[in-house]
């Protein structure tokens, strides 16, 4: 399989090919197409659905440089959302469709066609953002917390986490004062928004069991130390996210006991109890601890999002002043056998967010192709495992894995598999194809997660480590960062990787590593065209990686290279510059770039991550 190259017509939803999204319908909508010289193609159109009937405008020539031949068409928005296609003809293409997925020649199914929404994408300030994920129980303790419940297995705070369900009832004593009390290092490595694990009381300490959604668990601070914390991280000019299951609740909440004691009580119709299932009610993937919320009630509809009071709303009021919401496993959310209300309860979500909180963001866990629950008025982004996270590890994955990772693969039976750079790049372009830009941008872009394995397990070394953590904030979207990546903290699978934070033993720090954060989160943040710009792929082959990040002010080319190998010569002609000026340089080798009678050469020195911004 060979990778997309400079020479590909090239169309992306960024300010370069969108110059502004619709805000009202029947906004015009200008696209533009690049085509580089040396590329012929006769006749240019674009292929648009009005009212779910294909209509074509015509392409014009919009200009010349002396690497591209840039044209544009345009349509109005009359519907929600808009999905469009380029067609190529003569030339060197004959007849041929431009999609998200690449240039095809013959009739290719919609799905992957490009698409622009009426309205705000996202909140302004998310994605030039770093999230930084805390998991509150293992980040820090202030040792003030109160009197445990008898569930609780307490731990020392240099034990490692149990293995298994009684992992859930490790208690290590972390809670909100001690993440106020260390926002010094997350503000020092460059995170700017701080999301949290669940803070609900629950039967947990991961509290995915939430007993209640009105106040915080007492284990942490209870309310006045949330309130804090947020006061806090937004004295410094930082964010904080929560976590909020709309998909079950906790057998031990309120609302579930008072549905069981009484069959007229009004919260029964919030769960789906059915003597034929197992446990006599619908669970989270059959575990009994985890009733499944039926979204038909209108009653728990109105309390989960229907004002100031609502669930969704109280929290991101100015008394307490959360900035948004991570929704977990969004996916399943909404839907049970023959019902599918998940789009309905993404978008009532996201009117509640935005009547709250104008500028509070929302974003879904999901594991799996999500493109079809982005409907533009729902979830601003998702976390991106299938279109990052699991790329990345299948490219860079050391060859000594722990034998968890040997057996198993996010849910697969099969190990963490190897893959060659075009592969790499292949899946990246598929996932984001058919999804609006703007959605592209505010999806969280992992390496992992509380839910996996840490990356630098995976990869099995500092060099490859550093080529994935490039990567992550290079690419479209905003880098989410758990807690103990920065330094090195280990962790095989899900539970073993939700280690304590080891604050009294700093010898155990990789201050390489950390170093190497600091200054890519710098870059990611300083950078307009790493926070919206599109993206070009220049070069791609077994273990190199090379890709333009640009806007209409500024161009960046990003190398991951995965093992060394032979230099990378590009045209500077190509690259659209005359000289390239060092941004990063991390990993193997101390080779940078050079020049030579107009081409760049990019060293062949790896595992390494190197950028360039391009003058």
């Amino acid at each position: 399989m060979s990778g997309p190259s400079l020479a590909d017509p090239h169309h992306d939803g960024s300010e370069l090919y969108v110059p502004a999204q619709p805000a009202e319908l029947g906004d015009e909508v200008v696209v533009r197409l690049r085509v580089p010289r040396g590329t012929r193609v006769d006749n240019v159109a674009v292929r648009y659905m009005h009212d779910g009937e294909p209509r074509i405008a015509r392409g014009e020539l919009d200009g010349e440089t002396d690497t591209d031949t840039w044209w544009r068409a345009s349509f109005h928005a009359v519907n929600p959302r808009t999905r469009y296609r380029w067609l190529l003809s003569g030339g060197d293409f004959g007849y041929a469709w431009l999609t998200g997925a690449g240039v095809v020649g013959f009739d290719h199914p919609d799905a992957d066609d490009f698409v622009v929404a009426v309205g705000a994408g996202g909140p302004d300030w998310h994605p030039s953002s770093v999230v930084y994920q805390v998991f509150p129980d293992r980040f820090a303790s202030s040792n003030g917390a109160a009197d445990p419940p008898s569930w609780v297995v307490p731990r020392a705070w240099d034990d490692l986490p149990t293995r298994g369900r009684a992992s859930g009832r490790d208690w290590f004593g972390g809670d909100l004062s001690g993440i106020e009390a260390h926002l010094d290092h997350i503000e020092s490595l460059g995170a700017n928004v701080i999301y949290l694990t669940p803070v609900f009381p629950a039967g947990s300490t991961h509290r995915y069991d939430a007993t209640s959604f009105d106040r915080v668990d007492p284990l942490l601070g209870g309310d006045a130390a949330l309130t804090s914390l947020v006061a806090a991280a937004h004295a410094r000019g930082m964010r904080v996210v929560g976590d909020l299951t709309l998909n079950h609740c906790g057998d031990g909440h309120e609302w579930f006991r008072a549905a069981q004691q009484d069959p007229t009580a009004p919260e029964r119709p919030f769960f789906l109890f059915d003597e034929g299932v197992t446990h006599g009610y619908e669970t989270w993937l059959g575990v009994r601890t985890l009733p499944k919320l039926d979204h038909r009630s209108a009653e728990l509809r109105r309390r989960l999002t229907d004002g100031p009071d609502s669930i969704v709303q109280r929290w991101l009021q100015p008394a307490v002043g959360l900035d948004g919401w991570r929704i977990d496993v969004a996916n399943m959310t909404g839907r049970y056998r023959d019902v599918d209300l998940h789009l309905d309860v993404a978008h009532a979500v996201r009117e509640a967010v935005e009547e709250a909180h104008p500028g509070g963001l929302l974003v879904a866990e999901h594991g799996h192709d999500a493109r079809e629950d982005l409907a533009g008025d729902g979830w601003h982004g998702v976390m991106n495992y299938m279109g990052f996270l699991r790329p990345v590890w299948a490219w860079l994955r050391g060859d000594d894995l722990p034998v968890v990772l040997e057996r198993e693969f996010m849910g697969l039976p099969v190990g963490v598999p190897r893959v060659d750079g075009p592969v790499v790049v292949e899946t990246m372009r598929r996932f984001r194809a058919g999804v609006l830009w703007p959605t592209v941008l505010n999806s969280w872009v992992l390496l992992d997660s509380h839910d996996t394995a840490r990356f630098g397990v995976v990869a099995g070394s500092r060099d490859r480590h550093l080529v994935g953590l490039g990567l992550q904030m290079t690419t479209p979207g905003v880098p989410m960062v758990w807690a103990g990546d920065e330094i090195g903290l280990g962790g095989a699978w899900g539970e073993d990787a939700r280690r304590t934070m080891p604050w009294s033993h700093p010898e155990s720090w990789d201050e390489e590593l950390l170093g190497a954060y600091q200054r890519l989160i710098a870059l990611r943040r300083s950078s307009h065209a790493l926070a919206r710009g599109g993206i070009r792929y220049a070069h791609v082959d077994a273990d190199a990686v090379v890709y333009l990040r640009e806007t209409t002010e500024e161009r960046v080319l990003c190398l991951a290279r995965r093992r060394e190998g032979e230099p990378v010569r590009l045209s500077l002609q190509s690259l659209g510059g005359k000289a390239l000026c060092t941004l990063a340089r991390e990993g193997a080798g101390d080779d940078d770039a050079r020049i030579d009678e107009g081409v760049a050469i990019l060293p062949g020195e790896g595992p390494a991550f190197q950028a360039w911004r391009i003058e």
